[in-house]
C-alpha cells in the first residue's frame, strides 16, 4: 500500500513538473536570458516628424516629379552628387543587388537616386545603374527633411519609404548589405502593401 501511494506521488510532482515547465521557461527566458529590444538593423524614423515634403524634383527626361508619384511602392532612397564617388556608387550597386535580391517581391521596389547638383552623371557609372530613377532635388530641402545620425550627413545613408509615401527607416553609414537585405525582407513579407 505505502509503495502505491510512493508511486502515486511521484506521478503526481511528474505532472505538476510538465505543466510547470513552459512557465518556468518563460520567466527565466525572460529575465535571466533577456531577449534583445530589436532586431531591425535599419533605425526605424517616425515619418509625423518628417512627413515628405513638396521636392520639386527634375527627372532626367526634364518634367517635375514627386517622391508620391511612386506611391504604392517601397522606395530605396539615395542623395548624392552627380560626380558620385567610390562609396556613392558602391552604394547604388548595393541598392541594385538589394533588390534584385528580393526574387519575386523586387518589382515592389523602387530606386532613387535623388541629385543635388547639375553637373552631368558620368557615362561610366550608367551601366550600373539602370533602372534607378534618377531625380535632382534641392540640397537644401533634403538637409531639412531627412534625419541623420550625429556625425554623419545625408549622403552616407540609405532611406526608405513604405508604399503609404511615409519616410520609415534609414541604414547606417556604410551598411552591411546582408542585414539590410534581412530587413528588407521582413518588411515584404510582413506588408501587403506595395
Amino acid at each position: 500500500m505505502e509503495t502505491k501511494k510512493s508511486a502515486g506521488r511521484w506521478k503526481l510532482f511528474a505532472v505538476i513538473a510538465v505543466c510547470a515547465a513552459p512557465m518556468i521557461a518563460s520567466y527565466f527566458t525572460y529575465y535571466v536570458i533577456k531577449p534583445g529590444a530589436k532586431n531591425n538593423y535599419g533605425a526605424i524614423l517616425d515619418a509625423r516628424m518628417h512627413p515628405i515634403p513638396d521636392l520639386k524634383l527634375q527627372s532626367s527626361e526634364g518634367g517635375e516629379r514627386e517622391l508620391s508619384d511612386f506611391k504604392g511602392k517601397w522606395l530605396m532612397l539615395q542623395v548624392d552628387a552627380a560626380t558620385c564617388t567610390e562609396v556613392c556608387q558602391r552604394k547604388l550597386l548595393e541598392m541594385r543587388q538589394l533588390r534584385l535580391a528580393q526574387g519575386k517581391e523586387m518589382d515592389r521596389i523602387e530606386r532613387i537616386w535623388l541629385i543635388t547638383d547639375t553637373a552631368t552623371i558620368s557615362e561610366q557609372i550608367k551601366p550600373g545603374i539602370a533602372g534607378t530613377q534618377l531625380l535632382r532635388a534641392d540640397r537644401a530641402k533634403l538637409d531639412k527633411w531627412l534625419p541623420t545620425e550625429p556625425t554623419t550627413k545625408i549622403e552616407d545613408h540609405i532611406y526608405l519609404i513604405d508604399p503609404l509615401g511615409n519616410l520609415m527607416m534609414r541604414f547606417p553609414k556604410d551598411a552591411d548589405p546582408n542585414r539590410v537585405k534581412k530587413d528588407l525582407s521582413k518588411l515584404l513579407k510582413a506588408s501587403s502593401i506595395g
